[in-house]
């Protein structure tokens, strides 16, 4: 704590207020419709977003996953861009093209989500490939949750990182459960980090839940990266308290399971006492704080339903319709 300011402690408990009131109120809108295609809510996991995306550097490149709206806007995305993108209006990141799976602005180091299990870590890779051939000075990181760690191209790809050096970090956003099968039933060993240490790596499992250790070891392993050191995995243990997507009937957890990690584990409840224990806020002013990220969420909201939809010429733009054989 010797290390934390106040701004830095305020903007990391704003930045998951933000996150968890976006996600819920986005939940809503889409069961009412409003969110076409549907959507997987991230809440009990906005301190791996937070965490990671506050120790790495701007123009720092990120691949994610299907589960990315955390994620996006912790590496710093307005919350009005997000959910214009939700609701497919061309005022989104992705300029409604995207949608809630495929958020992505590459020119800004955001290389999107992603529908395919564990292809985050591998188009990662790629861009930490390429980072080291150019010798720039920044590094990639590769979202990937547990349901990745048990695919062939994720440990294909941290394999290649490794014997390269690549500055990549691999950031396991590990919720515990791929759709509805809980982590423990299907990982031989059990260790996640001791399996990827196996790949000569720094590997670690780490408190999801905890900002602050999240930064820590997300710093830390940006710093070995920016030395030639290689790749870093991370293994983040952290919670959704929603289903694995809108509207799913859940019936392989129990509700005194999720009650346990919202009371206990809550990452946004965990860091307000330690930024009211250290004198950096009261309780009055944390409340202020909410009302300001509700008054954000709701101008998101308001600015989503009154965006435009993408034009539909601008699906053609730069084609040329005789090479693609069809009529435009």
């Amino acid at each position: 704590m010797s290390k934390l300011d106040k701004s830095t402690a305020l903007a990391l408990l704003r930045q998951m207020m933000v996150i968890r009131d976006f996600e819920e109120t986005a939940d809503k809108l889409c069961l009412r419709g409003k969110v076409p295609g549907g959507m997987h809510n991230s809440s009990g996991q906005e301190a791996v977003a937070v965490g990671t995306l506050s120790a790495i550097a701007k123009d720092d490149v990120i691949a994610t996953t299907h589960r990315s709206h955390h994620h996006t806007l912790a590496k710093g995305y307005s919350a009005k861009s997000v959910m214009a993108e939700l609701f497919a209006k061309s005022t989104g990141i992705s300029h409604g093209r995207g949608g809630s799976m495929h958020l992505a602005e590459v020119t800004e180091g955001h290389f999107g989500g992603n529908g395919i299990v564990g292809a985050g870590v591998g188009i990662a890779m790629g861009a930490a490939l390429g980072i080291q051939h150019i010798g720039d000075k920044k590094i990639a990181v590769g979202f990937v949750g547990d349901g990745g760690m048990n695919t062939g191209r994720t440990w294909e790809s941290i394999n290649m990182a490794s014997i390269w050096k690549l500055p990549l970090i691999i950031l396991v956003d590990n919720n515990q459960y791929a759709v509805e099968t809980f982590v423990g039933r299907v990982t031989g060993g059990g260790d996640l980090a001791k399996r990827a240490s196996g790949f000569g790596l720094p590997a670690y499992n780490i408190d999801g839940q905890d900002v602050l250790e999240v930064r820590k070891y997300v710093s830390e392993a940006r710093e070995r990266a920016l030395a030639g050191e290689g790749p870093t995995f991370i293994n983040a243990l952290t919670y959704r308290y929603y289903g694995h997507n809108v509207g799913e009937k859940g019936q392989y957890r129990t509700q005194e399971e999720i009650a346990q990690w919202r009371t206990t584990q809550d990452p946004i409840d965990k860091f307000t006492e330690v930024v009211i224990s250290s004198g950096f806020a009261t309780q009055a002013e944390v409340e202020e704080l909410r009302a300001s990220v509700r008054k954000e969420i709701e101008e998101a909201v308001a600015f989503a339903e009154s965006s435009p939809e993408p034009e539909i010429a601008s699906i053609t733009q730069g084609v040329d319709s005789g090479k693609l054989g069809v009529q435009l």
